[in-house]
């Protein structure tokens, strides 16, 4: 083998080729920020034109909070699916964060806060057990998150006997509240979207993130841990499906069982729209946003 044989046969892997990590050139998303950015823009212009009611401040307003809280779910899904990954369990993340917030305060206000925080640790320990079947034991991200889901929603079928409860009156009130005019909702989604766009892009953490799903080949050899990356990445999109939860079930009040089932095609199809690549390594929090304001 001569020298430059050589040269392509060790840069094969790093390069994109398949390599020790299995994985495939990562290929640009056909649809990028400026696409979805001109698409949202292009549907407001229709909208305008053919159905003048639908930009009223009312009808703006009354469909922003869901636009919000499919945006929060759509991040957490972009994060693992910017890792190569899918994260199946966004429904049952929902819905048993939901339950929670109505079973365990007793429709009280007093319990809301140990509510909130079981809810958290909830999102923790469906984030690392998807981390570390997927990263650890080898687990198809697909049939990890989806046998999770299918516990998640077995368990909520149990707390709740199949009888719906109300959240308490101080959770409805904040959801449904507006400071200086907006949402609360929106504001949390917008909170959530900053802080993730900076974190993955202006960091040295998101770097590493980002190296991790475009080459896991060459993030292993540049010595950053493939398992730590990745079992965080399951545990932070548990908490953005938690929270899209928790205020979904204050906006509702008094929340179906299965009220996150429209939330997992529906926040997939916002990561796509919104030009996160189906392959990883390469993903945008504004796209995922636009995504779902499109969709919604």
């Amino acid at each position: 083998m001569n020298a430059s044989q050589t040269s392509e046969s060790t840069a094969g892997p790093v390069a994109g080729g398949t390599g020790a990590a299995g994985r495939t050139p990562v290929r640009p998303a056909r649809v990028t920020v400026p696409s979805a950015l001109v698409m949202t823009a292009l549907l407001f212009a229709g909208s305008a034109l053919f159905v003048p009611g639908t930009l009223a401040t009312d009808s703006l307003l009354s469909m922003a909070p869901f636009a919000a809280l499919l945006a929060v779910t759509a991040i957490g899904q972009m994060l693992v699916i910017q890792q190569g990954g899918l994260d199946l369990s966004v429904a049952g993340v929902i819905s048993m964060s939901a339950v929670i917030v109505t079973k365990y305060p007793g429709g009280a206000d007093s319990g809301l806060v140990p509510a909130l925080l079981l809810v958290v640790l909830l999102a923790l320990a469906v984030g690392l057990a998807h981390g570390y079947l997927v990263t650890v034991v080898g687990v198809t991200p697909l049939v990890a998150t989806l046998g999770g889901n299918a516990l998640l929603l077995g368990g909520v079928q149990h707390f709740t006997n199949g009888s719906p409860g109300a959240v308490p009156a101080g959770l409805q009130r904040f959801a449904l509240a507006k400071t200086l005019g907006v949402p609360n909702t929106v504001l949390i989604a917008v909170s959530v979207a900053v802080i993730v766009a900076l974190v993955v892009h202006r960091t040295v953490l998101g770097r590493r993130f980002q190296a991790v799903g475009a080459n896991p080949a060459a993030a292993r050899a540049a010595a950053i841990s493939l398992i730590r990356y990745g079992t965080g990445t399951y545990v932070c999109a548990a908490l953005c499906h938690a929270a899209a939860g928790v205020l979904l079930a204050g906006f509702i009040r008094t929340p179906a069982l299965n009220i996150g089932d429209s939330y997992l095609l529906a926040g997939i199809a916002a990561v796509v729209v919104g030009g996160t690549a189906l392959a990883g390594g390469r993903g945008t929090v504004l796209g995922t946003v636009l995504g779902a304001l499109f969709l919604t």
